[in-house]
Protein backbone atom coordinates (compact mmCIF):
# COMPACT_ATOMS: atom_id res chain seq x y z
CA UNK A 1 0.00 0.00 0.00
CA UNK A 2 2.81 2.39 0.97
CA UNK A 3 4.78 1.59 -2.20
CA UNK A 4 1.70 2.19 -4.35
CA UNK A 5 1.08 5.57 -2.70
CA UNK A 6 4.73 6.54 -3.22
CA UNK A 7 4.52 5.70 -6.93
CA UNK A 8 1.31 7.69 -7.27
CA UNK A 9 2.63 10.73 -5.42
CA UNK A 10 6.14 10.66 -7.01
CA UNK A 11 5.73 9.18 -10.49
CA UNK A 12 8.85 10.84 -11.95
CA UNK A 13 11.09 9.84 -9.06
CA UNK A 14 9.72 6.32 -9.13
CA UNK A 15 10.39 6.10 -12.86
CA UNK A 16 13.97 7.31 -12.39
CA UNK A 17 14.60 4.77 -9.65
CA UNK A 18 13.19 1.98 -11.82
CA UNK A 19 15.25 3.13 -14.79
CA UNK A 20 18.38 3.22 -12.64
CA UNK A 21 17.72 -0.31 -11.41
CA UNK A 22 17.23 -1.55 -14.95
CA UNK A 23 20.49 0.11 -16.03
CA UNK A 24 22.39 -1.53 -13.19
CA UNK A 25 20.99 -4.92 -14.16
CA UNK A 26 21.70 -4.25 -17.85
CA UNK A 27 25.29 -3.12 -17.34
CA UNK A 28 25.90 -5.94 -14.91
CA UNK A 29 24.81 -8.42 -17.56
CA UNK A 30 26.95 -6.73 -20.20
CA UNK A 31 29.95 -6.72 -17.87
CA UNK A 32 29.55 -10.43 -17.14
CA UNK A 33 29.05 -11.32 -20.81
CA UNK A 34 31.92 -9.25 -22.19
CA UNK A 35 34.15 -10.31 -19.33
CA UNK A 36 33.52 -13.94 -20.10
CA UNK A 37 34.55 -13.28 -23.69
CA UNK A 38 37.56 -11.09 -23.05
CA UNK A 39 39.06 -12.75 -20.00
CA UNK A 40 41.35 -15.40 -21.35
CA UNK A 41 42.79 -17.62 -18.66
CA UNK A 42 46.33 -18.73 -19.21
CA UNK A 43 46.12 -21.72 -21.50
CA UNK A 44 47.96 -24.49 -19.78
CA UNK A 45 48.59 -22.33 -16.71
CA UNK A 46 47.68 -25.21 -14.44
CA UNK A 47 49.93 -27.64 -16.26
CA UNK A 48 52.94 -28.94 -14.42
CA UNK A 49 54.54 -30.59 -17.43
CA UNK A 50 56.72 -28.88 -20.00
CA UNK A 51 55.21 -26.14 -22.13
CA UNK A 52 56.02 -23.08 -24.25
CA UNK A 53 55.20 -19.61 -22.97
CA UNK A 54 53.73 -17.09 -25.40
CA UNK A 55 53.99 -13.35 -24.74
CA UNK A 56 52.27 -10.82 -27.01
CA UNK A 57 53.80 -7.43 -27.79
CA UNK A 58 51.19 -5.50 -29.74
CA UNK A 59 50.45 -1.89 -30.60
CA UNK A 60 52.58 1.16 -29.92
CA UNK A 61 55.22 0.45 -27.27
CA UNK A 62 54.73 2.97 -24.46
CA UNK A 63 55.83 1.06 -21.36
CA UNK A 64 57.95 -2.03 -20.84
CA UNK A 65 56.63 -2.91 -17.37
CA UNK A 66 54.02 -5.52 -18.34
CA UNK A 67 56.25 -7.30 -20.85
CA UNK A 68 59.18 -7.38 -18.43
CA UNK A 69 56.95 -8.84 -15.70
CA UNK A 70 55.70 -11.54 -18.07
CA UNK A 71 59.23 -12.41 -19.21
CA UNK A 72 60.40 -12.62 -15.62
CA UNK A 73 57.49 -14.86 -14.64
CA UNK A 74 58.04 -17.30 -17.50
CA UNK A 75 61.81 -17.25 -17.02
CA UNK A 76 61.38 -18.42 -13.43
CA UNK A 77 58.77 -21.12 -14.15
CA UNK A 78 60.61 -24.40 -14.57
CA UNK A 79 57.87 -26.03 -16.65
CA UNK A 80 58.12 -23.21 -19.22
CA UNK A 81 60.95 -24.55 -21.34
CA UNK A 82 61.02 -21.80 -23.98
CA UNK A 83 59.26 -18.55 -24.82
CA UNK A 84 57.78 -17.16 -28.02
CA UNK A 85 57.45 -13.39 -28.22
CA UNK A 86 54.64 -12.61 -30.68
CA UNK A 87 55.24 -9.10 -32.05
CA UNK A 88 52.73 -7.00 -33.95
CA UNK A 89 53.94 -3.46 -33.37
CA UNK A 90 55.19 -0.42 -35.31
CA UNK A 91 57.53 0.32 -32.41
CA UNK A 92 57.31 3.12 -29.89
CA UNK A 93 59.26 4.84 -27.16
CA UNK A 94 63.02 4.34 -27.32
CA UNK A 95 63.49 3.66 -23.61
CA UNK A 96 60.69 1.10 -23.42
CA UNK A 97 61.89 -0.70 -26.56
CA UNK A 98 65.41 -0.91 -25.16
CA UNK A 99 64.17 -2.19 -21.80
CA UNK A 100 62.23 -5.00 -23.48
CA UNK A 101 65.22 -5.85 -25.68
CA UNK A 102 67.52 -6.15 -22.66
CA UNK A 103 65.03 -8.30 -20.73
CA UNK A 104 64.60 -10.62 -23.71
CA UNK A 105 68.40 -10.98 -23.93
CA UNK A 106 68.54 -11.78 -20.22
CA UNK A 107 65.79 -14.38 -20.62
CA UNK A 108 67.33 -15.93 -23.72
CA UNK A 109 70.49 -16.59 -21.71
CA UNK A 110 68.39 -18.79 -19.39
CA UNK A 111 66.00 -20.47 -21.83
CA UNK A 112 65.35 -20.12 -25.59
CA UNK A 113 63.35 -17.11 -26.77
CA UNK A 114 62.01 -16.97 -30.33
CA UNK A 115 60.56 -13.77 -31.78
CA UNK A 116 57.56 -14.31 -34.04
CA UNK A 117 56.76 -11.29 -36.23
CA UNK A 118 53.15 -10.81 -37.26
CA UNK A 119 51.88 -8.22 -39.74
CA UNK A 120 54.20 -5.44 -38.53
CA UNK A 121 57.34 -5.59 -36.41
CA UNK A 122 59.06 -2.36 -37.30
CA UNK A 123 61.49 -0.01 -35.59
CA UNK A 124 61.07 -0.60 -31.83
CA UNK A 125 59.27 -3.85 -32.64
CA UNK A 126 62.36 -5.00 -34.52
CA UNK A 127 64.59 -3.69 -31.74
CA UNK A 128 62.77 -5.82 -29.18
CA UNK A 129 63.04 -8.89 -31.42
CA UNK A 130 66.82 -8.50 -31.55
CA UNK A 131 67.06 -9.83 -27.99
CA UNK A 132 65.68 -13.22 -29.04
CA UNK A 133 67.84 -16.14 -30.05
CA UNK A 134 65.92 -16.61 -33.31
CA UNK A 135 63.57 -14.38 -35.33
CA UNK A 136 60.75 -15.81 -37.45
CA UNK A 137 58.66 -13.72 -39.85
CA UNK A 138 56.34 -14.10 -42.81
CA UNK A 139 57.53 -13.09 -46.29
CA UNK A 140 54.98 -10.26 -46.20
CA UNK A 141 55.73 -9.02 -42.69
CA UNK A 142 56.61 -5.32 -42.57
CA UNK A 143 59.78 -4.75 -40.59
CA UNK A 144 62.88 -2.59 -40.63
CA UNK A 145 62.32 1.18 -40.20
CA UNK A 146 65.59 1.37 -38.28
CA UNK A 147 65.62 4.99 -37.22
CA UNK A 148 64.70 7.53 -34.57
CA UNK A 149 62.04 10.20 -34.77
CA UNK A 150 61.18 13.17 -32.58
CA UNK A 151 58.25 15.37 -33.51
CA UNK A 152 57.00 18.73 -32.31
CA UNK A 153 53.84 20.58 -33.21
CA UNK A 154 54.40 24.16 -34.41
CA UNK A 155 51.16 26.03 -33.69
CA UNK A 156 52.62 29.51 -34.00
CA UNK A 157 50.33 30.64 -36.84
CA UNK A 158 47.25 29.16 -35.17
CA UNK A 159 48.07 30.91 -31.89
CA UNK A 160 48.52 34.17 -33.79
CA UNK A 161 45.08 33.83 -35.41
CA UNK A 162 43.27 33.16 -32.13
CA UNK A 163 45.23 35.77 -30.19
CA UNK A 164 47.05 33.33 -27.91
CA UNK A 165 50.45 34.37 -26.60
CA UNK A 166 52.79 32.26 -24.51
CA UNK A 167 54.91 33.82 -21.77
CA UNK A 168 57.89 31.72 -20.64
CA UNK A 169 60.26 32.14 -17.70
CA UNK A 170 63.16 29.70 -17.92
CA UNK A 171 66.47 28.92 -16.26
CA UNK A 172 68.36 28.27 -19.49
CA UNK A 173 67.94 29.32 -23.10
CA UNK A 174 67.33 25.71 -24.21
CA UNK A 175 64.79 24.86 -21.50
CA UNK A 176 61.69 25.30 -23.69
CA UNK A 177 62.90 23.37 -26.72
CA UNK A 178 59.94 22.21 -28.77
CA UNK A 179 57.58 24.95 -27.62
CA UNK A 180 54.52 24.89 -29.92
CA UNK A 181 54.40 28.68 -29.91
CA UNK A 182 57.59 29.14 -31.96
CA UNK A 183 59.83 27.32 -34.45
CA UNK A 184 63.03 25.58 -33.44
CA UNK A 185 66.17 27.69 -33.54
CA UNK A 186 69.20 26.53 -35.51
CA UNK A 187 71.03 25.77 -32.25
CA UNK A 188 68.11 23.71 -30.91
CA UNK A 189 67.79 21.75 -34.13
CA UNK A 190 71.52 20.98 -34.14
CA UNK A 191 71.45 19.83 -30.53
CA UNK A 192 68.42 17.58 -31.08
CA UNK A 193 69.93 16.12 -34.26
CA UNK A 194 73.10 15.20 -32.36
CA UNK A 195 71.00 13.42 -29.70
CA UNK A 196 68.96 11.57 -32.33
CA UNK A 197 72.14 10.51 -34.16
CA UNK A 198 73.48 9.09 -30.90
CA UNK A 199 70.30 7.07 -30.23
CA UNK A 200 70.26 5.97 -33.87
CA UNK A 201 73.78 4.65 -33.38
CA UNK A 202 72.56 2.61 -30.42
CA UNK A 203 69.99 0.95 -32.71
CA UNK A 204 72.62 0.22 -35.35
CA UNK A 205 74.99 -1.34 -32.82
CA UNK A 206 72.20 -3.50 -31.39
CA UNK A 207 71.34 -4.81 -34.86
CA UNK A 208 75.00 -5.44 -35.69
CA UNK A 209 75.60 -7.31 -32.43
CA UNK A 210 72.43 -9.39 -32.53
CA UNK A 211 72.51 -10.31 -36.21
CA UNK A 212 76.33 -10.57 -36.37
CA UNK A 213 76.60 -8.00 -39.14
CA UNK A 214 79.21 -5.29 -39.73
CA UNK A 215 78.08 -1.89 -38.45
CA UNK A 216 78.77 -0.40 -41.88
CA UNK A 217 76.36 -2.88 -43.46
CA UNK A 218 73.63 -2.08 -40.93
CA UNK A 219 74.17 1.68 -41.22
CA UNK A 220 73.67 1.51 -44.99
CA UNK A 221 70.14 0.11 -44.53
CA UNK A 222 69.26 2.00 -41.34
CA UNK A 223 67.81 5.06 -43.03
CA UNK A 224 64.25 4.49 -41.87
CA UNK A 225 63.14 2.38 -44.83
CA UNK A 226 60.82 -0.57 -44.25
CA UNK A 227 61.41 -4.09 -45.57
CA UNK A 228 59.20 -7.03 -46.36
CA UNK A 229 59.95 -10.22 -44.50
CA UNK A 230 61.49 -11.63 -47.67
CA UNK A 231 63.80 -8.64 -47.99
CA UNK A 232 64.65 -8.82 -44.29
CA UNK A 233 65.70 -12.46 -44.67
CA UNK A 234 68.00 -11.65 -47.58
CA UNK A 235 69.52 -8.90 -45.42
CA UNK A 236 69.93 -11.39 -42.54
CA UNK A 237 67.63 -9.44 -40.24
CA UNK A 238 65.50 -12.54 -39.61
CA UNK A 239 66.37 -16.25 -39.48
CA UNK A 240 63.51 -18.01 -41.23
CA UNK A 241 59.99 -17.73 -42.57
CA UNK A 242 57.05 -19.02 -40.59
CA UNK A 243 53.93 -18.24 -38.63
CA UNK A 244 53.27 -18.45 -34.90
CA UNK A 245 53.08 -22.26 -34.96
CA UNK A 246 56.41 -22.46 -36.75
CA UNK A 247 57.93 -20.20 -34.09
CA UNK A 248 56.48 -22.41 -31.35
CA UNK A 249 57.93 -25.55 -32.93
CA UNK A 250 61.31 -23.85 -33.32
CA UNK A 251 61.25 -22.82 -29.66
CA UNK A 252 60.36 -26.39 -28.67
CA UNK A 253 63.22 -27.74 -30.78
CA UNK A 254 65.70 -25.32 -29.19
CA UNK A 255 64.44 -26.42 -25.76
CA UNK A 256 64.91 -30.08 -26.62
CA UNK A 257 61.19 -30.92 -26.60
CA UNK A 258 59.41 -33.40 -28.84
CA UNK A 259 58.23 -31.54 -31.97
CA UNK A 260 56.15 -34.34 -33.49
CA UNK A 261 53.09 -32.69 -31.94
CA UNK A 262 52.39 -29.11 -30.97
CA UNK A 263 53.51 -28.44 -27.39
CA UNK A 264 51.19 -26.98 -24.79
CA UNK A 265 51.12 -23.18 -24.78
CA UNK A 266 50.93 -20.96 -21.74
CA UNK A 267 49.82 -17.33 -21.98
CA UNK A 268 50.20 -14.79 -19.17
CA UNK A 269 47.07 -14.46 -17.11
CA UNK A 270 44.90 -11.49 -17.92
CA UNK A 271 43.80 -9.09 -15.21
CA UNK A 272 40.31 -9.28 -13.77
CA UNK A 273 37.65 -7.73 -16.01
CA UNK A 274 35.41 -4.94 -14.77
CA UNK A 275 32.99 -2.43 -16.27
CA UNK A 276 35.39 0.36 -15.32
CA UNK A 277 38.26 -1.32 -17.15
CA UNK A 278 36.02 -1.71 -20.21
CA UNK A 279 35.14 1.98 -20.23
CA UNK A 280 38.74 2.99 -19.55
CA UNK A 281 40.10 0.67 -22.20
CA UNK A 282 42.21 -1.35 -19.79
CA UNK A 283 41.04 -4.76 -21.02
CA UNK A 284 43.43 -4.76 -23.92
CA UNK A 285 45.71 -1.80 -24.22
CA UNK A 286 45.09 1.23 -22.06
CA UNK A 287 43.74 4.39 -23.63
CA UNK A 288 47.26 5.75 -23.43
CA UNK A 289 48.56 2.87 -25.52
CA UNK A 290 45.86 3.40 -28.12
CA UNK A 291 46.78 7.03 -28.65
CA UNK A 292 50.03 8.87 -29.09
CA UNK A 293 51.75 10.12 -25.94
CA UNK A 294 51.13 13.80 -25.45
CA UNK A 295 54.67 15.01 -24.71
CA UNK A 296 57.52 14.84 -27.26
CA UNK A 297 59.45 11.60 -26.93
CA UNK A 298 62.25 9.88 -28.79
CA UNK A 299 60.71 7.02 -30.70
CA UNK A 300 61.88 3.93 -32.49
CA UNK A 301 58.63 3.95 -34.42
CA UNK A 302 57.43 3.60 -37.98
CA UNK A 303 55.29 6.74 -37.81
CA UNK A 304 53.34 8.02 -40.78
CA UNK A 305 50.78 10.20 -38.96
CA UNK A 306 51.03 14.00 -39.38
CA UNK A 307 51.24 14.61 -35.64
Amino acid sequence: MTKRLFRQEHPILSGCLLLGLLMVVFWGGITFFVGSLMHRPAKGALLHHEAIGVIELTGVIISADETIAQLTEFREQKNIRAIVLRIDSPGGAVGASQEIYEEIKRTNAVKPVVASMGSVAASGGLYAALGAGKIVANPGTLTGSMGVILKFANLEELFHKIGYKSEVVKSGHLKDIGSPSRPLTAEEREMLQAMIDDVHGQFIRAVAESRKLPEETVRAMADGRVFSGAQAKSLKLIDQFGNLNDAVLLAAQLAGLDTKTMPDLVYPEKGEFSLLSLLAGETGQSLLNKTRWQTPALAYEWAVSPL
